[in-house]
């Protein structure tokens, strides 16, 4: 996770230096779009740089389930970073589009496209990998990101491919279209990022592997009252089992201590705790 995140902040820098400067050279709208999307980067990566560290300090006093939240913090602030800098990017795009500028120099624009994709592609696959063995949503979603200015860079390189022969207007365009696509981005992340903020229950899926792994524990006859949240890399997940009335409380325990174990070896990180019921108490109700 460490290493994924510096990566993400020096590729994030490397690209803000050798945009700015093919800026300064063609004043192109869609140039200045694809800056301002590795400007964002660049603090999206530093956020999620300090945000992952601090999220994968254990638990103490004072934090008991964890940091881990710190990750969603760090996703809401991003979003509204975005937002900002997509909206004023999308009047500068509209201003230059009505005064119908010409692009100067495009290729040292494509270029410097070509190169972003290069060093984008590496930093994505490593996240991959990342991703991959830590299952960090902070990563994750800089690797969201960070895809996207693949499919970015390369309308980049069409608009100005365009507007070297004429069609001034097409780097505008493509300019606006960037910063609508940066704007309905950051809303899912935010929205995302809200959601684990709320506690919102695990997907789906993972709860039906939970259910399963515990129903098919020896000893168990049922469960009810299930509750997951994630925190970060962290889920948590709690449930009450329905056990055999004439168990002793060493063999009860022994079953759910069983079912703790297979349940936390489904995921990475994960923090269980597994309620005792008599089945007939279960039915009286």
């Amino acid at each position: 996770m460490k290493l994924a995140t510096r990566a993400s902040v020096s590729v994030a820098l490397t690209l803000i230096l050798v945009k700015l400067g093919a800026w300064f050279m063609t004043n192109s709208a869609s140039m200045l779009a694809s800056l301002t999307d590795s400007l964002l980067d660049s603090v999206a990566s530093l956020f999620t740089f300090f945000a992952v560290r601090y999220a994968v300090v254990p638990a103490d006093k004072e934090h008991r389930f964890g940091h881990g939240k710190a990750e969603c913090m760090a996703a809401l602030m991003q979003s509204a970073l975005i937002i900002g800098s997509a909206t004023l990017l999308l009047f500068h795009s509209a201003e230059q589009w009505v005064e119908g500028e010409a692009v100067q120099q495009p290729e040292i624009g494509i270029y410097v496209s070509i190169f972003a994709i290069a060093l984008t592609l590496a930093l994505v696959l490593l996240q991959r990998i990342a991703v991959k063995h830590t299952q960090s949503s902070a990563i994750a979603a800089d690797a969201l990101h960070f895809k996207s200015d693949l499919l970015l860079n390369s309308s980049v390189i069409a608009a100005l491919l365009l507007s070297a022969y004429g069609w001034y207007w097409v780097d505008s365009l493509f300019a606006v279209l960037i910063a609508i696509y940066l704007g309905v981005g950051a809303v899912r992340i935010g929205w995302g990022a809200f959601q684990s903020l709320m506690d919102r229950e695990l997907p789906d899926d993972e709860k039906e592997r939970i259910v399963k792994t515990i129903k098919e524990t020896p000893g168990i006859l049922g469960l009810h009252n299930l509750r997951t949240r994630g925190a970060g890399p962290t889920r948590f997940i709690q449930c009450h089992v329905e056990l055999d009335d004439d168990l002793s409380l060493r063999a009860a325990h022994d079953i759910a201590d069983h079912a703790e174990r297979r349940v936390r070896d489904l995921f990475e990180d994960t923090d269980v705790i597994i309620h005792m019921d008599p089945a007939s108490v279960v039915r009286d109700k």
